[in-house]
């Protein structure tokens, strides 16, 4: 990791505000000139923030007072990066769960605010004075086909007494009312970042940003460096695939007034960022000619071995046993477990909705005792055996090394 002069290896400089810019009514250090430098050089400049409470104008007086130069093309904010998402997506009425300047961002795109049951999509801001009332109507809107659109999913922001509840406390209320998911526009997901790469050499910018789950995730979901600022002891995380660590952390941006800093360099790994982590298992089912059982997965048109997830109270055991029954109709018995795998590269899966999980798998050898085959279904195109040296295209990428440890005959192996 060779030592880096920042001011020459990029051209876009894209900031977080609170936390890296300002805190409360102050600017914090080094911000000042260090931004008056960038200008001074030509570089481009794009402030990034989850705050969907005040408008763009406002954030540029704000940054003005501190002395700050900014223009209003420069300040991508949740609320009206979302107001840009819904034009685009050409909604025309939309219903606003939030305060007055989520509304203004939105009727400046043409956006018109109307009562919940005339509403396209529900938009979900922040503001002091929601009630339970509100969130209900929003819920049987959405249940009723409205779109659920969200400026930032963060569960909590400071406060001068402690955490504060934020947007994604409502968010998450709604979407457990109305089992729907919504579009989140704010960090760390990817349009804010889009928006402000527009026009400019993607491999030429990078973050900062004080929060590794927003900012750097963020950043790194579309492959671009990021720097953590960040006072505190950084403890790091264990896995050099992990999209929240940073590639360098300084305390202030005061540091880049120094010569060089040290940063290495992001490469994206082979898998999307995963949103959740869940427990996985999968069964291996020869037949008497020693043929393995596959099935073609009607949410991606692959053949894979029986697999699937581990349902609240059931042991993985059970949960084989329950999947290859609903999967193919067969009733198996465990025989042996052959591994566990939760190598990311291939056990990330994106599903139709947009969600990302990282699967922890549990792969067992197992021998049926009964029922009939059942070649399609639910969650099923085909069903068959095949000869282990012929297995069929396209296949799940993890699923013949699976069949193949099977045949190995070891009782355990963990990988990686």
């Amino acid at each position: 990791m060779e030592p880096t002069k920042l001011f020459d290896a990029f051209d876009v400089f894209l900031f977080d505000l609170d936390g890296v810019i300002y805190v409360g009514p102050k600017a914090l250090p080094g911000a000042v000139k260090v931004l008056k430098q960038l200008r001074s050089r030509g570089k481009t400049i794009r402030f990034l923030t989850n705050n969907p409470c005040m408008t763009r104008r406002q954030t540029v007086v704000r940054l003005n007072r501190l002395g700050i130069e900014a223009l209003e093309d420069e300040v991508i904010s949740s609320g009206w990066a979302t107001a840009k998402h819904l034009q685009e997506q050409q909604v025309g009425s939309v219903y606003v769960l939030g305060d007055e300047h989520l509304k203004q961002e939105c009727r400046d795109v043409g956006l018109d605010i109307v009562e919940v049951n005339d509403a396209e999509a529900v938009v979900v801001g922040w503001s002091d004075d929601l009630r339970l009332r509100d969130l209900q109507s929003a819920v049987t809107r959405i249940a009723d086909g409205a779109s659920f659109i969200a400026t930032n999913g963060d569960g909590s922001c400071p406060g001068p007494d402690g955490p504060r509840t934020a947007v994604g406390t409502v968010v998450e209320a709604i979407r457990m009312a109305s089992g729907k998911s919504p579009y989140i526009v704010g960090k760390p997901h990817p349009y804010m970042f889009q928006k402000a790469l527009q026009h400019v050499e993607k491999s030429r910018a990078i973050m900062f940003g004080d929060t590794p789950d927003t900012d750097i995730v963020g950043a790194h979901r579309i492959g671009i460096s990021a720097i953590l600022i960040s006072s505190e002891p950084y403890a790091g995380y264990s896995s050099v695939q992990d999209y929240r660590k940073p590639d360098a952390v300084i305390p202030h941006l005061r540091k880049l007034l120094d010569e060089e800093i040290r940063l290495e360099r992001w490469v994206p790994p082979d898998f999307p960022w995963p949103d959740d982590i869940k427990p996985g298992v999968a069964g291996i089912v020869m037949d008497e000619r020693g043929r393995v059982l596959l099935m073609r997965r009607a949410d991606n048109g692959c053949w894979a071995v029986p697999s699937g997830h581990v349902e609240r109270g059931e042991s993985v055991e059970e949960a084989i046993v329950r999947e290859i029954r609903e999967e193919t109709g067969l009733q198996v018995e465990v025989k042996r477990l052959i591994g566990l795998y939760s190598d990311p590269k291939s056990q990330v899966f994106t599903y139709r909705n947009g969600a990302t999980a990282q699967f922890v798998t549990a792969c067992f050898r197992c021998e049926r005792v009964g029922g009939a085959l059942v070649t399609t279904g639910d969650e099923t195109l085909d069903v068959n055996y095949f000869e282990v040296d012929r297995l069929p295209e396209p296949i799940l990428k993890m699923h013949p090394d699976w069949i193949e440890d099977a045949f190995a005959g070891e009782s355990f192996r963990i990988f990686p």
